[in-house]
């Protein structure tokens, strides 16, 4: 199909293969092809929403007829060409952060080039941003931490870690609450290991901490943090998480683990079946990510983890966000203010803050029809994918190191969702790595390494990742399928900006329907900036997807599998006033999984027709009465009918 230049919007063509589970790799498409960069509009419309007045959703911004909404922070990248041939003037490049940055790290910024060693010179002074001018070094603690944290370069306190590592040394119950990358996990760890430490704590003396986490991944990265800390302690540490054999960990509980770092329901497994397991004398149980872990509907389990706990103990909740639930759930947890032993600490660090996210997180939407959001996406993840190629040739030395290099995470809703565009891009040449609750645990683990440690990439992900995971210089979050509520935003695009002074991008995809979001966001303090751009730019190869994904026997199993999740998670939506599933063009929703007409599955979905006759069925208002229990259907009053038996 030709675009108004004479160009030809094509995908790279493929022969498409049903002999195998994996589609065969193809050429990357030509880079002179329109499509590849949206060659934004110099005049392309903004305006973000003052803080002080209410959301106006319904009231779309004065528009050209030929503009549609575009990817928010990408738009300035995608004028890359043209900026180059104007004067540049007032260009600022963005700082990047130290390699390998932790989670409530207190590294300062480094000054001049890396050294080959990987060292890096640190900067004196106080600190800034989420910092204070607090050492760890005028801490109470063990030389052997101190040592511990000095190799890992953290020098400065985060705010949440100079209000909570005090009151939990002194043995208090901290309920505390922070912006995610604010340090929580450090805030936690020092002053378990501390407490087990004074307490000449033994492999022989059984789990002395346990952390509970709501996801795998977190997991592991707590259970990481908390080796490099323990590196010259003599208490043991481990894990156990879902995915992984009982039998194994069983194994190491009997030899004894001093920390143990557990997801709720394996955690409760070995309590009940895991004889070996020696828990009676804990000193401290910390809970990470608590509204995370309530949603995942383990509160039953927490409840049952609690009562075999033993009650003399120390207790520890944290969570980004606080909402009703979590209080609920933290009176359950600390108990009443007559039956509680110790002192409770409500340490709430951005309590007083107006906004909800970080000082240097760049928050944008655009407004989407259905039928153009994989072309979309596709377009914005082909030029960083150029880019990502770009910079791994700087690393070899092929090109110049002034090279940008690009992280990127794009959430979806469902599972299905997630595994079909990754097989699509990947197909289409656009490498992209997968993390979802089906995936087998080993390759979770796997991915969720090689993504850390890259310098550029694409993760297409579910909410399994939106929770404390700190990987290092993510650039932009995509978030593909909106959230379910403003928690949820909160804790996506808490993935990028994280630490000191982070920078980094959000961009939230809509559908012209579900712009009352915005108004839910507004009230969470959450302002938003839309952007814009003249839909003669948009690829319009869809008919090519199409000819792809029914050609090839795999890709069209996937995708229909992910139409059908699609749907069943819209409908699933706790806003339903937004997102009514009956409401939705199924024939435009099809066309972005890259299908001609809405394929056939089985969705149990009931309108609210079938609602009515199922009251009316209830409450004895069929018409002809014929049911199992009345096979000769409704008789009248006066039926004086007699049936004879023989």
């Amino acid at each position: 199909m030709a675009t108004e230049s004479g160009k030809t919007d094509s995908f790279p063509r493929a022969q498409p293969s049903a002999a195998t589970r994996s589609p065969p790799a193809v050429s990357p498409p030509d880079p002179d092809c329109d499509c590849a960069s949206y060659r934004m509009d110099e005049r392309r419309m903004t305006r973000p929403h003052p803080p002080d007045a209410p959301a106006r959703p319904d009231a779309a911004l004065p528009r050209r007829p030929d503009v549609q909404s575009c990817p928010g922070a990408a738009c300035d990248e995608l004028q890359r060409e043209k900026r180059k041939e104007g004067k540049g003037k007032g260009k600022r490049k963005r700082k990047r952060k130290d390699d390998g940055e932790m989670e409530g790290t207190g590294k300062d910024k480094t000054m001049g080039k890396k050294e080959k060693n990987g060292e890096e010179k640190l900067k004196k002074g106080k600190g800034g941003g989420i910092l204070t001018n607090k050492l760890f070094s005028e801490l109470c603690i063990s030389e052997l931490t101190a040592k511990a944290i000095r190799e890992m370069n953290y020098t400065h306190l985060t705010k949440i870690q100079a209000r909570s590592i005090p009151h939990l040394m002194e043995g208090s119950d901290v309920m505390g609450s922070a912006k995610t990358g604010s340090g929580k996990t450090l805030a936690f760890l020092v002053p378990a290991i501390e407490l087990l430490h004074r307490s000449h704590f033994l492999p022989r003396n059984g789990t002395g901490v346990v952390v509970v986490c709501p996801t795998r991944e977190l997991a592991i990265q707590t259970h990481n943090v908390a080796k490099e800390l323990m590196k010259y302690h003599s208490q043991t540490l481990g894990y156990v998480i879902g995915g992984t054999s009982m039998r194994s960990e069983a194994n190491q509980l009997a030899e004894g683990i001093n920390i143990l770092v557990a997801t709720p329901g394996r955690l409760l497994d070995h309590l009940r079946n895991t004889s070996s397991f020696k828990y009676k004398e804990l000193k401290c149980l910390i809970i990470d990510e608590a509204d995370r872990i309530l949603e995942q509907n383990f509160e039953e389990d927490m409840k049952q983890i609690f009562k075999r706990l033993p009650q003399d103990r120390q207790s520890v909740l944290f969570s980004a966000t606080q909402t009703k639930k979590v209080q609920d759930f933290a009176n359950f947890t600390f108990g009443k203010n007559e039956e509680r032993q110790r002192k409770l600490v409500y340490v709430g660090v951005d309590d007083s803050e107006l906004k909800p996210t970080v000082e240097g997180l760049q928050q944008g939407y655009c407004v989407i029809p259905s039928e153009k959001r994989f072309l979309v996406l596709y377009t914005f993840l082909r030029l960083k994918a150029r880019e990502a190629q770009t910079a791994k040739a700087a690393l070899r030395g092929e090109v110049g190191e002034e090279q940008k290099k690009v992280k990127i995470m794009v959430f979806f809703s469902s599972c299905s969702s997630v595994k079909f565009h990754a097989e699509l891009l990947n197909f289409l040449g656009i490498e992209c790595y997968e993390i979802h609750g089906q995936l087998k645990q080993q390759k979770r683990t796997s991915t969720f390494f090689r993504f850390l440690k890259e310098k550029s990439g694409i993760l297409l992900c579910t909410n399994v990742a939106a929770r404390g995971l700190d990987i290092p210089e993510v650039d932009y979050i995509v978030q593909y399928d909106p959230p379910d509520d403003p928690k949820d935003y909160i804790h996506r695009v808490g993935r990028t900006a994280r630490g000191d002074k982070g920078r980094g991008s959000a961009l939230l995809f809509l559908l012209p329907e579900e712009l009352k979001l915005l108004i839910h966001l507004q009230a969470a303090r959450i302002s938003l900036t839309e952007y814009v751009f003249t839909e003669k730019h948009v690829p319009k190869s869809l008919s090519q997807l199409e000819n792809i994904v029914s050609g090839n026997y795999f890709l069209n199993k996937s995708a229909k599998e992910a139409y059908r999740s699609y749907l069943l998670a819209y409908n699933s939506h706790s806003m339903k006033d937004i997102f009514d599933i009956h409401q939705l063009d199924l024939k435009k929703v099809a066309a972005s999984f890259c299908f001609k007409e809405p394929p056939k599955v089985n969705l149990d979905l009931e309108s609210s027709a079938s609602r009515h006759r199922k009251m009316r069925k209830v409450f004895g208002g069929q018409s002809h009465g014929i049911g199992a229990s009345n096979p000769y259907g409704r008789r009248g009053v006066y039926d004086r009918s007699k049936f004879a038996r023989f």
